[in-house]
């Protein structure tokens, strides 16, 4: 029998409505709605419009009846971000962005109630100041009366569930990414969250990923004409969902969700908690079947991303392929950045920071776009390479490939870039991961697949992978030794 299953993939610049029809052997998407993630800064604070995301979630929920309807509806979105409820189900203000400036100084202030050490055996995740765990502790430390408001914290994609079934609970996946949850138990840490002074009265039951959530409310039944249908529980982070559709049937693969944010990493039975790792601040992040991505965030597609928005407020126009073409016209290997140094993070003149960067550690300064940007692809395939070196060392295993998915696999400059830099081949595909992965819970949820393994052969059998192979090893050996001088100064 057909299935029909509607998948929700929220990024942070733009969403989707994906519905998908299986017929028993292969997976075909729809994608029925796709609509802007636009923040809104307001007096220097920066939030997430939620209540028009919401609005989006409903247009798409009639368009996929207009093809012919859904069984049920799962949501993913980016990671840590939450909205505070009132007792009454209201929100106490609308979600902060985690770019938001308030979490600066966090993770420094978290050390003078627990050593990151300790917090790090507990919860394997990597120290980044714009965790879940961070951003509730700038609430406590300047506006506890936020917190004092509120009776229930629920993570973006477990709010937008909230919203249409009226359950409040907490998906595994999304949950890990707070550094709050005891890897060892799977639940939420008592002695993180009691050492920072923060109240667990706000945090809901974990379900796993999988779970059946609920049913759409009689609200929006009526509202929008729907029949009832289930809302699973799917691996609510996103790169979650995109490791769910890895294309691969060895247990031991390396993989790159490569978007907005480069997520590189390997999905292990346990957690890997151990001084290598610790060193190299690699997280421990929950996934489907309570297994284990550990991986490393890097910033991604951001620099492009950010840099041509800025040329833009320039009025300079370049369009991605542009800006590929840009780069490739230049000398290579004149200059580079850390692509995670703190100066990137956040919105602003991209092209100004890689100047001042370069003229900082004492290299080449890029002058013209194309400079600019062969720095940012050359410095992301090194730092994945600096990346790849890292999981080796903490797994003790060596991989002979690389699977980038996501919407970074168009970008064949850097795919290529990638393979070189990292010396084996670099296969890319699928560019919906997220969207496979969350449709892929589902139809495991409802029976209609098996378990992961199959999902991840009928995956494979449906995509036609991109295969990039080394040729330039010798020179990026060279540069490599030069990029980590750089990047350990």
């Amino acid at each position: 029998m057909e299935k029909r299953v509607l998948a929700f993939d929220f990024g942070a610049s733009s969403g989707r409505a994906i519905l998908a029809t299986f017929d028993g052997k292969k997976i075909e998407l729809n994608e029925v709605h796709r609509f802007s993630n636009d923040p809104v800064t307001i007096n220097g604070t920066v939030y997430w419009d939620i209540q028009r995301l919401f609005f989006e979630i409903k247009q798409g929920m009639v368009k996929a009846k207009e093809f012919g309807g859904f069984d049920s509806i799962g949501i993913d979105t980016w990671g840590v971000d939450f909205g505070l409820l009132r007792k009454d189900g209201t929100l106490v203000e609308n979600p902060v962005h985690y770019r938001d400036k308030r979490n600066s100084g966090m993770i420094e202030k978290a050390e003078e109630y627990m050593s990151k050490e300790r917090m790090y055996d507990i919860t394997g995740i990597q120290f980044m100041d714009f965790n879940t765990v961070f951003q509730l502790l700038s609430l406590k430390e300047n506006r506890p009366y936020i917190l004092d408001e509120a009776e229930t914290m629920l993570f973006t994609p477990d709010l937008m569930n909230y919203m249409l079934t009226g359950v409040k609970s907490t998906e595994y996946s999304i949950a890990t990414t707070s550094q709050m949850v005891d890897l060892k138990t799977n639940d939420w840490s008592d002695e993180i969250i009691n050492a920072l002074g923060l109240p667990k009265r706000l945090l809901t039951k974990i379900v796993p990923t999988g779970a059946v959530i609920g049913q759409l409310s009689d609200e929006i039944c009526e509202e929008l004409s729907l029949p009832k249908a289930n809302v699973i529980a799917v691996a609510a982070h996103d790169t979650q969902s995109a490791i769910t559709a890895v294309p691969c049937q060895d247990d031991d693969f390396v993989f790159i969700s490569c978007g907005t944010w480069s997520l590189f990493g390997t999905e292990v039975k346990e957690p890997i908690i151990n001084e290598a790792s610790k060193r190299l601040n690699v997280t421990n992040e929950g996934g489907y079947d309570f297994t284990t991505a550990f991986l490393k965030n890097i910033i991604g597609l951001w620099l492009i991303q950010e840099s041509r928005r800025q040329w833009k407020r320039e009025n300079i126009e370049y369009s991605y392929a542009d800006l590929e073409k840009l780069a490739l016209e230049c000398e290579p290997f004149k200059c580079f950045i850390d692509p995670d140094s703190p100066e990137f993070g956040s919105m602003g003149n991209i092209p100004k920071r890689v100047q001042e960067y370069c003229k900082k550690t004492g290299q080449y300064i890029p002058e013209t776009p194309g400079e600019i940007m062969r720095c940012i692809y050359e410095s992301l395939a090194l730092k994945y390479r600096y990346t790849f070196d890292g999981i080796k060392e903490c797994t003790n295993k060596e991989y002979d490939r690389i699977h980038v998915m996501g919407g970074g696999t168009k970008d064949k400059l850097l795919l290529q870039m990638t393979a070189e830099s990292c010396n084996v081949k670099v296969y890319g595909g699928p560019i919906e991961a997220t969207a496979l992965g969350n449709v892929a819970v589902q139809l495991i949820s409802d029976g209609a697949i098996k378990d992961i393994k199959e999902a991840r052969k009928i995956i494979a059998e449906g995509e036609n992978l991109t295969c990039y192979t080394p040729t330039e090893n010798e020179k990026w050996e060279e540069a490599y030794k030069r990029f980590k001088e750089i990047i350990v100064k």
